[in-house]
């Protein structure tokens, strides 16, 4: 009986894009790769689509188009972050499926970017996935592999 209430007190979130997945450690902006933000995972991104790792409501669309911050039902706010300095591409090659405020589900498709003109212009596209409050939270574990799809756990997070 304390098995099935343990699993109730574990959140499961997806990657938000296809690729691999690495420790936020890897991340060489130390916003991310020294955890500032939050603790969380490091996806190597193999295509230019991000979806909705988990059901919630898109807090925050940045204009610039390189993150956006969903808000869960359970109060997990996950930051994704498409690339590394890549706000400073105000847009460029980035479309928004998805606006500040909408509710999504997990696997919808949120924003498009050409990786391609994006490594082209000379950044990283490495894509950190954090959790802004981990404090809220008794543990968040990254679940790192090779090969990920969209929606795949790669975090795992226990209520306190």
């Amino acid at each position: 009986m304390g098995l099935f209430k343990r699993k109730a007190n574990k959140l499961q979130i997806g990657a938000p894009v296809k690729g691999n997945a690495v420790s936020i450690r890897e991340v060489s902006d130390p916003t991310f790769g020294e955890e500032i933000l939050g603790k969380g995972v490091a996806l190597q991104p193999s295509e230019g689509k991000i979806y909705a790792p988990a059901d919630g409501e898109v807090s925050l669309l940045f204009d610039t188009l390189h993150a956006v911050t969903i808000t869960t039902e359970e109060g997990v706010e996950i930051l994704v972050h498409v690339g590394l300095d890549t706000v400073t591409l105000k847009g460029q090659h980035f479309t928004a499926h998805t606006a500040t405020g909408a509710k999504v589900k997990k696997g919808d498709l949120l924003l498009t970017v050409d990786l391609e003109q994006v490594k082209a212009a000379g950044y990283d596209v490495i894509t950190p996935m954090v959790i802004c409050n981990t404090d809220d939270f008794a543990s968040v574990e990254a679940i790192t592999q090779d090969a990920v799809n969209a929606g795949d756990t790669v975090l795992e997070i226990t209520k306190k």
